[in-house]
């Protein structure tokens, strides 16, 4: 029988052809390798950004180190801003001791420590940008714009309010109260944002806070200052002063529990860094204190603000901006000071902003409320100096409450790391 010649030529069928000829069954059990296949990749991923967002012991350590380096140098030339006093004239013969005047212009302070912040958090975020790709974003959503006007807000309003009231307080109250800052932090947490904490972390912001205050109240250097203050004002803690005390803690407390929210909720604002935090916040107050500056003239003259407020407003208030400028212009040393002091609290920002992002506004609290106590345990050991027994109290319950929350975060950690590896066996 003679063979009969193809009427159509062989073809090959390519890989995905064969597969869809494949029972499906077969089928089936390629497509599940190919799925757990691609599934541990994307563990082992999720798995490795996991550790590289985890952050360690050391970031923590050099992020506390950065801030206290910062703020002691911000704290040394913000004293020689506000205390020391400069000649308005040369000396001579008929006059050797001419009238003096200090530098107490605080919202031009803020705002060319703001705009030298904002411009240092930029250039952070330029030089850490790798090559070929966009600068991060300052504002990525609109809204993400509410809370960072509020932010600005309050802290902007939050120091003049502390200033004003050291003028109804004595020192040791508004020492006390800013030991206290823990608190509001907390309370805002709770009470706005529906955070809850576990018992421990109550426990240890209570022995944090004591033991602050218990070192401060036994601290003669606090003491000599309230005496000195109380004979200065025999009206002592007056219920107004309070009240300004009051309120800028709890704008100090809300803007610390807003920023939290901010980087805590990535799946509402998109994720946010500590330097665009930075650059945005000072940016807008910035703008907003150079609005105060320029428009607060005008107002002050139609007398608006005096038929407004309950309390008289100081002349060089008024014209705040231009008088700050004219007392720069006579005494340059004090020009240098404001410039380094606005450097230091720039870079100083930073750490802030890093740390923030990176931990809790309760930790960065922590750290900031315990900075003014290890320094002055730092004088005492290196001077010699001795403690009484209230100061050793409180540096006991300081060490204690965050040796207590170390050690109950460890555990939380190993037990975590235990159910993980039972996880896997499984």
């Amino acid at each position: 029988m003679a063979r009969q010649k193809q009427t159509a030529p062989l073809q090959r069928a390519t890989s995905s052809e064969l597969m869809h000829m494949l029972p499906d069954d077969l089928k089936a059990n390629g497509q599940a390798k190919e799925q757990n296949a691609r599934a541990k990749d994307t563990d082992k991923g999720a798995a490795h950004d996991s550790a590289q967002e985890t952050p360690g012991l050391m970031q923590l350590v050099i992020c506390v180190l950065g801030i206290y380096a910062s703020f002691l140098s911000w704290g040394v030339l913000q004293e020689a801003i506000t205390t020391v006093s400069y000649p308005v004239r040369p000396a001579s013969a008929t006059e050797p001791e001419p009238p003096t005047e200090r530098f107490t212009f605080s919202i031009v302070l803020n705002t060319i420590q703001s705009s030298f912040a904002a411009i240092t958090g930029f250039l952070y975020l330029f030089f850490s940008t790798p090559k070929g790709k966009n600068i991060a974003s300052i504002f990525p959503t609109r809204k993400i714009l509410f809370p960072l006007i509020l932010i600005s807000i309050t802290s902007s309003l939050a120091s003049p309010f502390g200033y004003a009231s050291l003028s109804h307080i004595d020192y040791l109250t508004f020492i006390l109260a800013k030991s206290c800052k823990l608190l509001p932090v907390m309370f805002l947490n709770l009470t706005i944002f529906r955070k809850r904490y576990p018992l421990y972390k109550y426990l240890v912001v209570l022995a944090v806070t004591l033991g602050v205050a218990t070192f401060t109240l036994h601290h003669p250097g606090t003491s000599k200052k309230m005496a000195a203050a109380a004979e200065k004002n025999k009206s002592g803690s007056s219920l107004w002063g309070i009240f300004l005390l009051s309120i800028n803690l709890l704008l100090d407390g809300l803007t610390n529990t807003t920023q939290d929210h901010i980087f805590t909720s990535p799946q509402v604002y998109t994720r946010f860094t500590g330097p665009q935090m930075m650059v945005a916040q000072n940016i807008l107050s910035t703008a907003l204190t150079t609005l105060y500056l320029g428009i607060m003239p005008h107002l002050s003259s139609s007398g608006i603000i005096h038929a407004i407020l309950p309390f008289p407003i100081p002349p060089s208030t008024e014209t705040e901006l231009s008088t700050a400028i004219s007392f720069l212009s006579r005494h340059p040393e004090a020009l240098k000071n404001v410039l380094g002091f606005a450097a230091c609290g720039a870079i100083g920002q930073l750490f802030i902003f890093y740390t923030l992002s990176r931990f809790s506004s309760l930790l960065l609290v922590t750290v900031t409320v315990t900075r003014k106590m290890l320094t002055m345990l730092l004088s005492v050991f290196w001077f010699g100096h001795s403690l009484s027994a209230g100061q050793w109290l409180g540096v006991g319950l300081v060490f204690g409450g965050v040796g207590a929350e170390a050690a109950v975060q460890r555990q939380e950690k190993k037990a975590k790391e235990r159910a993980k590896a039972q996880v896997k066996e499984e």
